[in-house]
């Protein structure tokens, strides 16, 4: 079903995924469809196909279509955020020792900018249960903390951090979250509306397995009007009646090849289909064969495992 190379085990589907030959076929429809007429297609038919993948996407990871909106990946939804959001000289951004670089690097960027500081929460690996996570983020959080940019699944460890708990408790006290959910999308069964992040962004192109460059980034609604995209285009002075300047806007950032974008509901389809019992299987199996590999793992270098087994969906660290 994968054009992968047969002579290779590969494990690392975290990075940068796969895509299945029957979703890179619908994908090569929709360009042959853009290069046969490529005005009628990025004028007329686009916003529709858009609204198309948006409302399955959406629905997918129970989230209202009209709050959610296309970027090429999680780290161009965080630099999306972080650019849109104005900091002051002393201001905090909190972000964690098992942070994504890339993403790291863009919160030191507007810090250096604006005189402020990204402060880092020291969460420690191993662990022993979630709240060790909890404790470590609100143990950095002070009265200067603007904002923390917290990983839902995380890169270098592979935990899953229990970011709706996060959330709740940075709101308490006054702090909004990014959340970045690189990895979340087909990993985990999200519902974005109870996580209640003010800001969360994925990648589809990772366990979702669709072509590369697909991406989302949901923006709690009461904060919408405060996000731009990093490329503003013709939806600063384009409104349309049926949808949001927050969708208008990033709905059309320049000339791109949006078909990695419009294909989402086909994979969605196609992988859930794959195996008796769908995504919920699909999850499942993940985390079967993530914690049976760390096990073995662990078995050969005689260490503990270091997270417990409800920290783990598709990814796993051996120290």
């Amino acid at each position: 079903a994968w054009d992968l190379d047969p002579g290779v085990r590969f494990l690392n589907h975290g990075s940068f995924g796969a895509c299945p030959r029957a979703v890179l076929e619908a994908q090569s429809r929709l360009q042959a469809e853009l290069e046969r007429e490529p005005v009628q297609f990025m004028a007329r038919r686009l916003p529709s196909y858009l609204d198309e993948a948006r409302e399955s996407l959406a629905s997918f990871m129970g989230a209202a279509a009209s709050d959610l909106v296309f970027v090429p990946n999680a780290t161009t939804g965080v630099n999306t955020v972080l650019r849109s959001l104005t900091f002051e000289p002393g201001d905090e951004l909190l972000v964690t020792n098992h942070g994504y670089n890339a993403c790291s690097n863009a919160a030191r960027f507007v810090c250096e900018r604006a005189g402020a500081e990204a402060k880092v929460a020291e969460i420690p690996f191993p662990l022993q249960s979630e709240q060790q996570v909890l404790d470590a983020i609100l143990a950095a959080v002070t009265p200067k903390t603007r904002l923390a940019l917290i990983d839902h699944i995380t890169s270098p460890t592979g935990l899953v951090l229990p970011i709706a708990r996060i959330v709740r408790e940075l709101r308490e006290r006054g702090v909004e979250t990014l959340v970045d959910g690189a990895h979340g999308p087909g990993m985990l069964e999200l519902n974005l509306d109870e996580i209640g992040a003010a800001y969360y962004t994925g990648n589809c192109h990772k366990w979702l397995c669709t072509p590369k460059g697909s991406g989302l980034l949901h923006v709690r609604r009461d904060l919408q009007d405060s996000v731009r995209p990093t490329v503003i285009s013709h939806g600063a002075n384009s409104p349309r009646a049926d949808r949001s300047r927050f969708q208008v806007e990033f709905d059309w950032v320049g000339t791109t090849d949006p078909s990695a974008l419009l294909v989402i509901p086909t994979a969605i389809e196609y992988l859930g289909g794959l195996i008796d019992g769908g995504w919920p299987a699909i999850w499942d199996r993940h985390k079967r064969q993530a914690l049976a590999a760390r096990e073995l793992l662990c078995s050969a270098l005689d260490v503990p495992e270091p997270s417990p087994p409800d920290m783990i969906a598709a990814l796993a660290s051996v120290p």
